[in-house]
């Protein structure tokens, strides 16, 4: 399925990947858009915005807390596992929208976390940060400094942690082949990732069971899940199939 790119793959020096919720989804975590996505059933006004969180912390930190568990109980699956061996062959890059940590997990060292962690808290107020390693005794969490913490996650209608972004737009500006992987390409500024990337005249490759709006910028589309489509790019770039 890789063929009609495998000679600028096996020349390529940087590869950067673009991952979105349906990378992780093999893994047991639901989507945001698709046909099961989480915002089909719940509103995201009500759980992922910092005005939803003060007129009710507990119940956004309900949700959060439960979707941690979830997460932490869910694995890898082969897609992570592809990219972080690549890594083995070529100089690969991560700039994930996912909260959920499983390339690390996977053995990926090069994570840029657009959209941050669930898996840390920060203060509202002061400038603590650590990861969770405990559940809590009560909802909504304090601070030391005692005011409320809140998940590490950026909400709808807040900023990007810009040395993040900026970090992210290098990697996109200058890479030779970016692969678009279980993203709809619809949250901003996000989306933008693929054009710094065209800009660049990068070989670009997207991996989705459904068309995005920026299928037709596509140089390969492949109607493929990540766990089933990244681990014949390992075996390309590997040497083991060509």
């Amino acid at each position: 399925m890789w063929n009609a790119i495998a000679e600028k793959l096996l020349d390529a020096k940087k590869i950067v990947f673009v991952t979105g919720a349906g990378i992780s989804q093999e893994s047991g975590i639901p989507t945001f858009r698709g046909k099961e996505g989480l915002w089909r059933k719940y509103d995201p006004m009500q759980l992922a915005t910092i005005d939803a969180f003060y007129q009710d912390p507990k119940l956004v930190w309900e949700w959060y807390e439960e979707r941690r568990h979830n997460i932490l109980g869910a694995k890898p699956n082969p897609g992570h596992l592809a990219i972080a061996e690549l890594e083995k062959y070529k100089d690969v890059h991560i700039l994930t929208q996912n909260i959920d940590g499983l390339h690390q997990r996977a053995g990926s060292k090069n994570v840029y976390e657009l959209h941050g962690s669930i898996i840390t808290i920060k203060c509202t107020v002061c400038s603590f940060k650590d990861k969770i390693t405990t559940g809590f005794s009560s909802l909504p969490p304090l601070c030391k400094c005692g005011n409320m913490l809140r998940p590490d996650v950026v909400w709808f209608g807040e900023s990007l942690p810009q040395d993040v972004w900026k970090s992210a737009m290098e990697q996109a500006s200058t890479c030779d082949i970016m692969i678009v992987v279980g993203t709809s390409l619809a949250v901003s500024p996000a989306n933008l990732l693929p054009v710094y990337a065209k800009q660049n005249r990068a070989i670009m490759v997207e991996v989705n069971i459904d068309p995005t709006p920026m299928s037709y910028t596509m140089d390969v589309s492949l109607r493929k899940s990540a766990a089933n489509a990244l681990p014949g790019l390992v075996d390309l770039v590997s040497g083991k199939v060509f």
